[in-house]
This record gives structure tokens, C-alpha cells and sequence, in this order.
């Protein structure tokens, strides 16, 4: 058996980003920019008002007071998207909303709150004159030229994942299909004569593919593409038939569950000896101990274990950081909080990943088990937010204690 760290970096040096390509701003979030996306004109592209008031030269509103108020000619009334602006002069003002270009001359804005037209400017009539309350300095609530982004710089970095903020700036500087790694496709083959899909009835001895579909959404949650390749029953031809309709589809990752690990019927690993190569098929972990790794005709082959908690485990640790790696990310791991831990927890001194809800408590986070850890429970999947991880050699560790903890998905709005 290899540690966890060494079957990670393992497979993250078999791995490479997957080619770019272009695609609509609209269809870009959650993908991987491939390249910097660099501005190619200032953001703002010209000074504009931050604030609903009056464009002024700042000197012309010192010591600007209620008692005292400097009292300004108003020249214009310049709304978002004027192109015709006035220039002003001294003891000149200009009524401007939010967004709207700064007129030469000015040099600060006074907000309406801070003048005599009140607080609100929607449909009153431009008046002749405006009382200044305030003092404005050179710059006040007026956004610079270029002072979001400059022309020329990186905006957006390669290796970025595409946010609605990310897309929003790439949106704001005309970029209307960036370059971004290819979404991985990742086949999702469930074997075991055991087996039938959901929508068959149970026969003696007979269990519903839960594997599956949980794969398949790991794997869309992750940001790939899932390619449902069905059941294959415990035969080594069926196997391998099922891989090949896949390579033929031009998956980019394999991923099957259950058949890795030392049965007289686990032929997963047999069609991987004899069409490809095996890596490892053992890591000292718990739950998921029997883990593949190698390629299938050449294509990289993820081999899970059968239990489900164990499949979904090594997904977060093993098949996650695959994903973001062809996916192009930058970040392969998952960040990991500190948690502390509300109740004691035992292991047979593999590294460990125990089921556990966490919340947050006072300014850190606090962790309890969601009861039985048995590569077999579902439901104590279901209640986790998240993993625990007892490092390997650790045994029992006791209430108070300090953790690592791996997030799962939907972490945060179950946190509290």
C-alpha cells in the first residue's frame, strides 16, 4: 500500500490540462480560463460619478458649511451615457447621476444629500443654483479612468475558475467568448451481477446501482461531463466491452466502481492488466482502501470500490483533484478548515476519513461524527458536511482535539 499524499501526487503527474478552447461568455461559468484575459481598454474607460449629486471643482466648496454654504451656478444636467458635456468654470456645477461621465473641468462630486437640493433628485426640476453644505476634496466620489483595471493588465488570470464575478469583468471589457480548458468527460461504468438499475425491480439477492448515479453527480458537481456507461455484470468480456464503448466515445477519464480489489469476481482489475496498465490498486486509507490507478488503452482509469461511502470517499480525495487538474484549475485541493472535535473518534491507524457535521461556534468550527462509519452506511453520508481526517497512525483521538476537515459539497449552507 502507498500513503494517500504519494497515490495523489501519483496521479496528478499522469495528468495534464486538457486543450482550450472558445466559448460564449454565457456558457463559461465553472470552466477554467485557459489563458490571461487581458484588458484591452481602461475599466472605467473614462472618470464617472460614484454618486447621485453634483459635479464641482472641489476648491470652489471650501469650508462649505450648513451656516456658511457656497453657492454654485448650475450649467448642465449630464445623465449616464451623455456624450455631450459641459465644461466648467469656476463657481460652476453640474447635476450628474451615478455612472455618468465626469464633465471637464470638475474634479470631485458633491453628493445630493450634501446640497440644498435634499435627497433625492428623481424628477425634480434642474434649479439655477445649488447650495453646497459640504466641503469636497479633489477625487471625492469620482472613479478614476482606469482605476478598476488598467489597459494592458491581466484581469483575469489563467487557471482561474469562472465565478459570476469573473464572468461579470470579462463582461465589462467586451470579451465575449474566452479561451477555457476543455470540460473533462469522464465515463461512469457501475459493475457487479448484483446489480439493476433504478427503475427495475429487486430480485432475490439483487440491490439497485446507487454507485452510479452518485458518481455521475460527483462528477457534474465537480465541473466535468458524466457519461453514464449502465452496469456491467461480473464477466471480464462485458467489462471490457463497456470500456471500450467508452474509449470509443472519446472519454477523457474512466471511473468504475466495485471489481478492484482481490475477489475471485473482481475482473475491473483484470481488464485493466490486460488492456493497459495499473499504477497502485492499494492505498492506506479508511474507508476505500482498494483504489486503482493506471489507464485503460491508454486512457486514464479510475478504479473505486464497491462500498458506496468508500466510492464516494475516494472521489473527494482522488477523483476531485484529477478533475480540476484537467480541467486546467490552478487550486487542486479542496481548502481544508480546522475544526475541533466535540466527541471522541478511533481508528485502525489508517488514515481516516470519518463522516462528520460541522458548524460553526464562536469564531472557529466545531465537529461531531454523523454516526456509524461503516463503508456501507449511506445515511451517515447523507447528515455529513463534511470529512474528518485522522492522520495515518492515529488510533483514538479525544474531545477537544484539533482536525483537518475536507468540505463536501453544499458545505457552506449547511455550516451555519
Amino acid at each position: 500500500m502507498i500513503s494517500v499524499e504519494q497515490a495523489i501526487q501519483r496521479i496528478l503527474m499522469d495528468l495534464k490540462p486538457l486543450p482550450p478552447e472558445a466559448v460564449p461568455l454565457s456558457a463559461a461559468l465553472g470552466r477554467v480560463l485557459a489563458e490571461h484575459a487581458r484588458a484591452p481598454f481602461d475599466l472605467p474607460p473614462f472618470a464617472n460619478s460614484a454618486m447621485d449629486g453634483y459635479a464641482v471643482l472641489a476648491a470652489d466648496t471650501a469650508n462649505a458649511s450648513h451656516r456658511d454654504p457656497r453657492r454654485l451656478q448650475v450649467v448642465g444636467d449630464i445623465a449616464a451615457g451623455a456624450q455631450a458635456l459641459p465644461e466648467l468654470t469656476r463657481g460652476q456645477a453640474a447635476r450628474i447621476t451615478t455612472g455618468a461621465p465626469l464633465p471637464p473641468g470638475a474634479d470631485a462630486v458633491v453628493p445630493v444629500e450634501d446640497t440644498s437640493d435634499g435627497g433625492d433628485m428623481a424628477g425634480s426640476r434642474l434649479a439655477p443654483q445649488v447650495d453646497v453644505l459640504q466641503p469636497a476634496t479633489p477625487g471625492a466620489y469620482v472613479r478614476r479612468r482606469g482605476a478598476d483595471v488598467a489597459a494592458g493588465s491581466t484581469a483575469v488570470e489563467a487557471g482561474t475558475l469562472l465565478r459570476p464575478a469573473e464572468i461579470g469583468l470579462l463582461a465589462a471589457l467586451g470579451v465575449a467568448a474566452p479561451q477555457v480548458h476543455r470540460q473533462p468527460v469522464v465515463g461512469v461504468l457501475s459493475t457487479g451481477s448484483e446489480l439493476v438499475s433504478i427503475d427495475q425491480p429487486l430480485g432475490p439477492g439483487r440491490v439497485h446501482d446507487a454507485n452510479g448515479p452518485a458518481l455521475l453527480a460527483a462528477v457534474q458537481a465537480a465541473g466535468g461531463r458524466a457519461l453514464s456507461l449502465g452496469i456491467a455484470p461480473d464477466d471480464p468480456v462485458a467489462v471490457a466491452e463497456a470500456l471500450d464503448r467508452a474509449v470509443e466515445q472519446g472519454v477523457d477519464l474512466l471511473l468504475t466502481s466495485a471489481g478492484v480489489s482481490v475477489g475471485a469476481r473482481d475482473y475491473v482489475r483484470t481488464a485493466l492488466e490486460r488492456h493497459g496498465s495499473l499504477e497502485f490498486w492499494k492505498v492506506n486509507m479508511r474507508p476505500g482502501k482498494p483504489l486503482a490507478w493506471g489507464s485503460y488503452r491508454r486512457v486514464p482509469f479510475f478504479g473505486l470500490p464497491g462500498n458506496p461511502v468508500s466510492a464516494q470517499v475516494g472521489f473527494e480525495v482522488f477523483v476531485r483533484p484529477a478533475l480540476l487538474r484537467l480541467a486546467g484549475a490552478r487550486s487542486l485541493q479542496i481548502g481544508r478548515l480546522a475544526v475541533r472535535l466535540l466527541q471522541p473518534a478511533d481508528s485502525d491507524g489508517r488514515e481516516s476519513y470519518l463522516r462528520a457535521r460541522v458548524r460553526r461556534s464562536g469564531g472557529g468550527f466545531v465537529a461531531e461524527l454523523t454516526g456509524e462509519q461503516g463503508s456501507g452506511v449511506s445515511s451517515s453520508m447523507v447528515r455529513a458536511n463534511a470529512l474528518l481526517v485522522l492522520p495515518a497512525g492515529v488510533r483514538r483521538v479525544e474531545p477537544g482535539a484539533t482536525l483537518d476537515a475536507l468540505p463536501l459539497t453544499g458545505f457552506w449552507e449547511q455550516a451555519g
